[in-house]
């Protein structure tokens, strides 16, 4: 865990979160239990990336063992080495894997770096071009004055380096030079249609199209090429890299048959790309459940995918690699939860009005019983019970220690869980919980 002073933002943003029962966007390093393992080959993982590698990663784990907060654990310290991220939830509908177009979409819109919110294409693209212009100052100061031939050079560069991008894919190059012109020429209006063209958006003015030099909408042939355009743009402007998580893949098992042969042929197509250098600069991470690794309607139905995915598990979870190519997230037991909460309290003291009354009324042997009480509402299913029994800890027990001084949660509180705040995981272990009381009948 983070030992580095904690800005009040940071923590109000953690905070905030649990608070609300989801996952925090950021600060994960802050209270992130058990992952401590899979740091050093991560970090080495992104070094290979940084330095022009490319790699992929499935992380493995059941609903509730922690695959969303490990992903945007690893994105933190993916930013910190200056790469880029982009969080992508798999959906039959909002995002369907085999449209690859769709997929390219939602990375440009989930972009961030460790300077910019969601949807940096635009700034990442404008860096991008003050970069060629610095270049273009600095090996030709004699441009100065002359404007125009100035930004010939600059665009030669450009042109020079996508020339790769450019035998495949020559809309990607077209796009930005059209987006320059526009931006030059003060043309705000069709400068932001461009770069949403760019960004694989619809519905982009013909006008705006025509400026460019474009025509149509992005397709799935076209997606490979403008992801390796990005990543050209990416490096080029201080991000060495980027990871990109496709969560939830195990959505795949419920859509169609021939729907789910096409999501499962693409993935297995980024793979194939992956390995054959195509993309340097590219981390792939996919998040799924065992069933969809191992299952005969996830993996397991596309042979050659099923040979790229195939990890030992046999062995003991102690003995698992973090270099394997899948990773086992084993959830938590009483003690990491306990771990856990301790964690949060200790974050949320840093903070409070009065940390002694926090210290004092929620001590580790407190904390501990609640883990124990919530995990009992959820059928004892430890490895659900995270969400929950932070929000419970938070919401329902430190904020009322930190505003009230006479409240103890030993006499004041107690443990209540509505269906309405549970997820469908959770309600469904829940109501198995009240299923299994044994009653003893006369």
């Amino acid at each position: 865990m983070s030992t580095a002073p904690i800005s009040a933002a940071r923590r109000r943003e953690v905070i905030d979160a649990l608070r609300r029962g989801t996952v925090p966007q950021a600060g994960l390093d802050l209270f992130a239990v058990g992952l401590d393992r899979f740091a050093p080959a991560l970090d080495e993982r992104i070094s290979t990336i940084a330095s022009g590698g490319a790699s992929f990663h499935a992380i493995r784990g059941e609903y509730g063992s922690g695959k969303t907060f490990f992903a945007r654990w690893l994105a933190e310290r993916a930013k910190r080495a200056g790469l880029a991220t982009a969080e992508i939830q798999i959906s039959e509908t909002e995002t369907p894997l085999h449209k690859l177009e769709t997929v390219y979409r939602r990375l440009t819109e989930r972009l961030t770096t460790a300077t910019e919110p969601a949807s940096a294409l635009r700034s990442v693209v404008d860096g991008w071009f003050y970069t060629l212009a610095e270049e273009v100052d600095e090996a030709h100061p004699e441009l100065a004055d002359d404007e125009e031939a100035l930004e010939a050079a600059v665009e030669n560069l450009m042109e020079e380096r996508l020339r790769a991008v450019a035998q495949t894919t020559p809309a990607f190059s077209a796009a930005l030079r059209g987006y320059r012109k526009a931006t030059l020429a003060g043309d705000a209006a069709t400068a932001e249609a461009v770069i949403a063209w760019l960004g694989g958006q619809k519905s982009v003015a013909a006008s705006a199209r025509r400026t460019a030099g474009v025509r149509g909408d992005l397709d799935h042939f076209a997606a490979l090429g403008f992801l390796q355009g990005l990543l050209t743009v990416l490096k080029d402007c201080g991000h060495p890299g980027l990871l990109v998580v496709l969560d939830e893949i195990e959505t795949l098992q419920r859509v169609r048959g021939d729907v789910r042969e096409k999501g499962l042929n693409a993935l297995r197509q980024l793979l194939d790309e992956i390995d054959a250098g195509r993309f340097p600069g590219l981390f792939l991470v996919i998040t799924g459940t065992p069933a969809f690794y191992d299952g005969q309607q996830g993996a397991q139905r596309l042979p050659p995918l099923a040979q790229r995915l195939a990890t030992d598990f046999s062995t003991d979870t102690r003995f698992d690699s973090p270099r394997a190519v899948q990773l086992r997230l084993t959830g938590f037991d009483l003690v990491r939860l306990g771990e856990l909460g301790r964690s949060v309290r200790d974050l949320y003291a840093g903070a409070a009005k009065n940390p002694e009354r926090i210290a004092a009324r929620v001590d580790d042997a407190y904390v501990a019983e609640l883990a124990t009480a919530v995990t009992g509402e959820l059928g004892g299913r430890v490895g659900i019970a995270p969400r929950l029994f932070l929000r419970k800890l938070v919401a329902d027990v430190l904020d009322r220690v930190d505003e009230f001084d006479d409240f103890d949660p030993r006499k004041h509180y107690a443990l209540t869980v509505n269906a309405i705040e549970l997820s469908e995981v959770e309600r469904n272990a829940a109501a198995n919980s009240v299923d299994e009381i044994e009653l003893e009948l006369p």
